[in-house]
């Protein structure tokens, strides 16, 4: 048996196991059926024996060693390979046993193996990598990875002793290398030693890998996927309506490893003990949005995760992709949005990662003027290798899929689309046409987001592009990018430094102001006060802001109020909605003991009601990408460092006057002129008390005259605060009803004057008389001003129109007509306070339907009777009024006046 054994030994093949240069060692090893049974052979490094041990009848079959530096094999009499394990004695006498790694197939299909070398296997991620599986009733793992230039690949391990000789993988055509190692779980730790050519043998961490060790340590850490259950069903459902074009989105951006730290020596908090820390922090200010700075394994703090070694595996500073899914999850079941940094421009040089990844320029170009930022000192990747660019789109789609992601922030776009980005003539190579433009990144940016808004439409793609690069949020089909959103790097910039200066001098860059408006709608933009703004000695926000304590804050307010209410997305930065004073610095938490003090907690306060004042008026949000959504009513008074506008959406009672004061002066009787004729009343002033500022403010209603101001031909006059954002909704004028009741009342007051003095019409004869008629004429201008301001204030409160107060009837009517007699209270109540029109009208509403429903009840009527009339006309009478309701439509009355206020 042993002479025909021999005959079967290829021993150029076996030096190649043996000496670790085998890149098809399912060629050899593993089993296969030959004429004289089945042939075993199998390589265990160092072993001094080895067996066969057949699973159904439990039989051991000693193996022979055909060489010294362990190859073993062996012909078992069959047809049929059976089921087996492989048992080895090392040099110390220790037996170990295990399944054979080369007796199973490759998983890949042929159809996507092309599919990753035309860079469309979107789901490649679910291959490469190391997966736990069970195959033919085994449970081990299926390791993969694309090496095509490497001479040979094995896995090692905390199950092999980290020894490149075991465990040689299976070359591909399309460069993969693979293998399904039995016995191996969950929580093992690996890497893939490769040998290049010339000889050179390394070790390199899993690029596909879904959990990495803790650095400064850096293997590959197996993790299973597919344990966690997600219970964010309801936010993924809504998610489109929630952070579609026409909704409210405010951004709150974190850096998670030093928004808080722990008080018990630890570095980190777990994901698990962030997650409803921050969820509750959130929903508290009224963020809609936390967006991450970047999650994904680095192995450099100082980098803040934008140096990515592990773009498929969550860092382990913080916990298990687990807990990170337990974060997401926490945060969609409270109705928060999370956005992931990610960075596909360019990736570290730590020789465990990416960089010359098979002994060649793998993943980057080989040329440095084209595959490196001198700027960064990190490398580019190649966009037109379609391997490449698939693991970039893979991981995307990766993070949407299984982490829930809401939306993917790319950083430094504007580093891909421009070959001489950051570097100097000479350091940089054309593209085909001699431009500059990088026309594989262009392509690579197209495909990305065409493949992603088909797979997740309703996620969102936005862009940290820095430059005026066209059509960057424009349409696939219209020679655009693709992208949701674009940072708006133009404005934070300008209006920054226009913050910068001293409220006397800021008349001189007015156009920092005005600018971002000439270019509002050329892009989708989101305004951004991000983590770039507050380090590298450029200070906090509070410290950008000129003045004493107590005039930055309201600088800060005002600031922060511009934000909200110019047209574009928000967002802000962790630290600065509380007035963080020092710089950020990410190895320390948030100054969190500043909210001890009472003008950083009522900036905190301040964020809330600017996030709920933000939700509530659709005119901030609906339309920040259409022209039609803003309109200056006066942009041009740089000498006052006034800015004057309006934000609406497509209802004109929706419209928003806003009064932006970014001097330090106080303003009486400011005219401004208006859209419409109507009432304007003070919604919203960043310096109330409440929040620190002075009060001024306008706390009555202003109604709108026939004055022209600001090319306008009606206008009011208002209190302008100083450093202020003031905000005025706007009611449409008073119907005829309105009117109507006015001028009965000047009547029936002109009527009170007749009686007094005896006389109609008639001058007074003498000069006492005359005294009498001055007198009374007096008192009848008096009682006809109280009846007046009496009918004004009723009309004010009133804020309806008939069209209303038929639609309120109509509503108690079919109240009563489906609902026993006795709920018609709770409806009205109910129609009151969600309306809060015509309350009067409906109180009567109910009392006549009341009594149709029981004829018994009869409402009251209006007096007839002249004395009844005599009272009506005296508005100074002590004696109640008669309103025509009964106690109950008064009650309903008088709960809509203290719900008005």
């Amino acid at each position: 048996m042993e002479e025909k054994l021999y005959d079967y030994m290829d021993w150029a093949e076996i030096e190649a196991v043996v000496y670790s240069e085998e890149n098809h060692p399912r060629d050899i090893l593993g089993p296969r059926v030959t004429e004289d049974g089945i042939l075993i052979q199998a390589f265990f490094p160092g072993a001094t024996r080895a067996a066969v041990h057949t699973i159904r009848d439990g039989k051991q079959t000693e193996m022979v060693c055909e060489d010294e530096a362990g190859f073993f094999a062996v012909l078992l009499p069959g047809k049929k390979i059976p089921s087996y394990t492989l048992i080895y004695w090392d040099g110390d006498g220790n037996q170990m046993e295990h399944y054979d790694p080369y007796a199973y197939p490759m998983q890949f299909t042929e159809q996507e193996q092309k599919q990753f070398e035309n860079g469309i296997c979107y789901s490649i991620y679910e291959k490469l990598g190391a997966h736990p599986v069970k195959i033919d009733g085994v449970s081990g793992v299926y390791f993969a990875v694309w090496a095509p230039n490497a001479i040979r690949v094995s896995v090692v391990g905390n199950f092999n002793n980290w020894d490149g000789r075991a465990y040689q993988m299976n070359l591909l055509e399309s460069g993969i290398y693979e293998l399904f190692i039995p016995g191996v779980r969950a929580g093992d730790i690996y890497k893939y030693e490769i040998k290049a050519r010339g000889g050179l043998t390394y070790l390199k961490s899993d690029p596909y890998a879904n959990a990495a060790q803790l650095r400064p340590n850096n293997a590959s850490v197996v993790f299973d996927l597919g344990k966690y259950a997600w219970q964010d069903e309801n936010w993924m459902k809504k998610r489109g309506v929630t952070q579609g074009d026409k909704a409210p989105i405010s951004v709150y951006e974190v850096h998670l490893g030093s928004w808080k730290k722990p008080d018990d020596g630890r570095e980190f908090y777990n994901y698990r003990e962030i997650a409803p820390m921050l969820a509750s922090y959130v929903k508290e200010l009224g963020y809609t949005h936390v967006e991450l700075m970047p999650v994904m394994e680095h192995p450099l703090d100082e980098s803040w995760g934008y140096q990515v070694t592990g773009y498929y595996a969550p860092t382990a500073r913080y916990g298990t992709p687990d807990d990170f899914r337990y974060f997401m999850d926490t945060m969609h079941q409270n109705d928060i949005g999370v956005i992931l940094d990610w960075v596909p421009a360019h990736f570290p040089r730590d020789t465990f990662g990416l960089s010359a990844f098979d002994g060649t320029c793998l993943y980057e170009h080989f040329d440095p003027r084209q595959g490196s930022h001198p700027h960064w000192g990190t490398l580019i990747y190649n966009y037109g290798r379609p391997e490449v660019k698939n693991f970039l789109i893979a991981n995307a789609l990766f993070w949407a899929k299984e982490y829930h992601a809401d939306g993917i922030r790319m950083d430094a776009v504007a580093s891909m689309l421009y070959l001489d980005y950051g570097k100097q003539d000479g350091e940089w190579v054309a593209n085909i046409y001699g431009g500059n433009e990088n026309l594989e990144a262009i392509e690579f940016l197209k495909h990305l987001n065409s493949i992603f808004k088909k797979e997740f439409p309703d996620a969102l793609l936005i862009a940290e592009e820095s430059t005026a690069w066209p059509k960057v949020t424009g349409e696939l089909d219209d020679e655009g990018l693709g992208f949701d959103y674009k940072w708006n790097m133009g404005w934070m910039n300008d209006f920054t430094e226009y913050m910068k200066n001293d409220p006397v001098y800021r008349g001189a860059h007015h156009d920092q102001l005005t600018f971002s408006m000439v270019y509002a709608y050329s892009e989708k933009f989101m305004l951004s006060l991000s983590h770039d703004e507050v380090v590298h000695l450029k200070g906090s926000m509070y410290t950008k802001m000129p003045g004493t304590p107590e005039q930055k804050m309201a600088n800060l307010r005002l600031a922060y109020a511009y934000q909200m209410v110019h047209p574009g997305k928000k967002l802000l930065f962790m630290g600065q909605e509380f007035g963080q004073e020092k710089e950020w610095n990410e190895k320390q938490s948030l100054s969190w003991e500043l909210l001890e003090d009472k003008k950083h907690l009522q900036l905190k306060n301040y964020m809330a009601a600017l996030h709920a004042f933000y939700k509530a008026n659709p005119a901030l949000y609906q339309l920040d990408e259409k022209p039609e959504g803003f309109e200056w009513i006066n942009g041009m008074e740089w000498e006052k460092n006034l800015l004057i506008f309006l934000r609406r959406t497509r209802k004109k009672e929706d419209t928003l006057l806003v009064v932006c004061n970014f001097s330090n002066v106080e303003y009486d009787d400011f005219r401004i002129g208006v859209p419409y004729p109507g009432k304007y009343k003070e919604m919203f002033n960043s310096d109330a008390e409440s929040y620190g500022g002075t009060g001024v403010g306008n706390p009555r209603v202003k109604m709108s005259k026939k004055t022209e101001c600001d090319e306008r031909k009606n206008s009011i006059t208002v209190k302008l605060a100083p450093l202020s954002v003031q905000v005025f909704s706007y009611t449409k004028p008073e119907t005829g009803a309105a009117s109507n009741k006015s001028a009965k009342a000047k009547t029936a007051a002109k009527a009170a004057t007749e009686k007094k003095t005896g006389k109609k019409g008639k001058p007074a004869g003498k000069t006492e008389e005359a005294v009498k008629a001055k007198k009374t004429t007096k008192t009848a201008q008096k009682a006809e001003k109280k009846v007046s301001e009496k009918t004004v204030k009723t009309a004010e409160k009133k804020q309806g129109t008939t069209t209303a107060t038929e639609k309120v009837e109509k509503a108690v009517k079919q109240a009563i007509d489906s609902k026993p007699v006795k709920t018609v209270e709770q409806t009205v109540d109910k129609l009151v306070k969600a309306g809060k029109s015509a309350a009067a009208e409906a109180a009567k509403a109910v009392e006549k339907y009341r009594a149709a429903a029981d004829p018994e009840k009869k409402p009251a009527t209006k007096p007839e009777t002249k004395s009844e009339a005599k009272s009506e006309a005296k508005p100074e009478t002590k004696t109640k009024k008669s309103t025509g309701m009964s106690e109950l439509g008064e009650e309903l009355q008088r709960k809509f006046e203290t719900e008005e206020r």
